[in-house]
């Protein structure tokens, strides 16, 4: 006789993630390519207006496009962090000599589950500016960083 009731499904624990995007090599089609993947690979909960920044560094490259996506994952931490660069490499990411110079995406994890995992939300108005416009339209707030 079959069974009358479904075995349970583990639940699925979803984490929240901030990220910051930064481009500088054509911005706009690289802003689009990276939001298609990750809305559809992630569920993407709210996201920022991008803004045009000068670049921080290395000054002989033109201006970064700027902007902050929250998304849930079921993926955690350390293994969001790696998807995200594999994100980059789709991207046509190329890290070279200079690290702070052109790219095709920066997607750089900012807060994770409410607390900050990246110093450069305090330092620079690139990645803070987008990331406070998200928060505020999603009525979300953060933790200070605690082990960095």
């Amino acid at each position: 006789m079959p069974p009358t009731t479904l075995p349970s499904e583990q639940a699925v624990t979803l984490h929240e993630c901030l990220i910051s995007l930064g481009s500088n090599i054509d911005p706009e089609h690289y802003f689009d390519q990276a939001l298609t993947i990750l809305s559809q690979e992630c569920k993407l909960l709210a996201r920022s207006k991008a803004i045009r920044t000068t670049p921080v560094g290395y000054q002989q490259q033109p201006d970064f496009l700027n902007a902050a996506l929250l998304v849930s994952t079921s993926l955690e931490q350390a293994a969001f962090r790696a998807y995200l660069k594999e994100v980059e490499d789709r991207l046509g990411r190329v890290r070279g000599a200079i690290k702070s110079g052109p790219r095709t995406m920066d997607l750089d994890m900012v807060a994770w589950d409410g607390e900050v995992v990246d110093e450069g939300y305090y330092q620079h108005d690139y990645v803070k500016v987008p990331v406070d416009e998200v928060l505020a339209s999603s009525g979300r707030t953060l933790e200070p960083v605690k082990r960095l």
